[in-house]
């Protein structure tokens, strides 16, 4: 009877452990199942609650808010830009009654061909407001956008490849529906959603270098806050407009290296979003210099192409009807100071270019 006693103990025991196995197993599959199904957008480059501030529950705070995502194409589809499009949508409430849409856009794909589109690139994503990447990445990060050129072998139809990252809202009340500048996140968590971006549409494009890109170093804001804006413009010697004491400019003096220059002059107006009225732009690393190639050249047109020692850089202004006269005398007097001084400065002198007719 012990020895039976003994064995009926045993098997209650294995069977308690067996039971608990089986249930902490249970909880295990249950954590597991719960990771997993958190939402991932845009080619799987993003998560659910990772971080930043975009991804996070803080977006879905007002009663009813709900967050979407739609992609258009995949990157490396035969040159075509691939899009994707995560947007946070609430329609306002009983007390709220305006509703929002705060909206961020993702682009892999080479830059734009046309002329003037290839303008409105570069003067969206080299804007003033920006700081650059760290450790020699060829991108730039604001608030409220994002850049990275990629590398050479991702070169599609002739021409760069970049990835993107636009963010704007739109609501009801003072902005009247039209689009503002939308926080993404802070500028280490955007430089994150960014490279991270970039690694999953380089396999998906087939050009993936063997390490991901990846930074270790701080992301620090360079760019300065808006002022207004001054004689002489964006702190460039000779660099002068007629400012109209009624329309708010604001200058932002971006990044001011060797191998980068960059500043904005922008409208602002309550309730439209920030309209730019010149941008200045100095480029001296091989990749950033690749993305100017095409344009027409000369100073009335506001690009001119040169060599400094071993390196090529190019100088670029674009100044819009309000401060300027249309690729006249006065542009290309704007633009002659504005290389010349920027030249001197990193002791680079400015090819003239043809004057400016083509």
């Amino acid at each position: 009877m012990e020895d039976g006693g003994k064995r009926r103990r045993r098997r209650v025991v294995l069977g308690s452990v067996l039971a608990g196995a089986v249930l902490i197993s249970g909880v295990g599959l249950w954590a597991t199942d719960s990771l997993s199904s958190k939402d991932r957008y845009c080619w799987g480059a993003w998560e659910q609650d990772s971080g930043p501030r975009f991804l996070g529950d803080y977006m879905l705070r007002d009663p009813g808010s709900e967050r979407t995502s739609a992609e258009s194409g995949v990157p490396g589809s035969g040159g075509r830009t691939a899009t994707c499009t995560l947007s946070v949508v609430s329609a306002g409430s009983a007390t709220e009654s305006a509703g929002f849409q705060d909206r961020l856009t993702l682009s892999y794909g080479p830059v734009p061909e046309a002329p003037d589109q290839r303008r409105d690139w570069i003067d969206r994503y080299f804007s003033g407001s920006a700081s650059p990447l760290p450790e020699g990445l060829d991108g730039l990060v604001a608030d409220d956008r994002a850049m990275l050129i990629l590398p050479e072998a991702c070169d599609a139809a002739g021409r760069p490849s970049a990835v993107t990252l636009w963010g704007e809202s739109r609501g009801g009340g003072s902005t009247g529906g039209h689009a503002t500048p939308l926080t993404i996140a802070s500028l280490p968590d955007i430089s994150t959603m960014l490279l991270d971006a970039a690694d999953v549409g380089m396999r998906k494009a087939g050009c993936a270098p063997e390490k991901p890109l990846r930074t270790s170093a701080p992301m620090a804001r360079l760019a300065e806050d808006g002022r207004a804006a001054e004689n002489p413009v964006c702190r460039i010697p000779g660099v002068t407009f007629t400012l109209d004491e009624d329309v708010r400019y604001e200058q932002r003096v971006g990044v001011v290296g060797d191998r980068l220059q960059t500043c904005s002059v922008i409208r602002r107006e309550r309730g439209s979003p920030d309209e730019p009225a010149a941008q200045f732009v100095m480029a001296g690393s091989p990749r950033t210099v690749a993305v100017f190639a095409g344009l027409p050249e000369g100073a009335g047109q506001g690009f001119v192409r040169t060599t400094c020692g071993d390196r090529d850089m190019v100088f670029y202004a674009r100044v819009g009807p309000e401060l300027g006269d249309g690729g006249g005398k006065k542009d290309r007097r704007v633009f002659e100071r504005f290389t010349e001084a920027v030249g001197k400065r990193v002791g680079c002198e400015p090819a003239k270019g043809n004057g400016g007719a083509a």
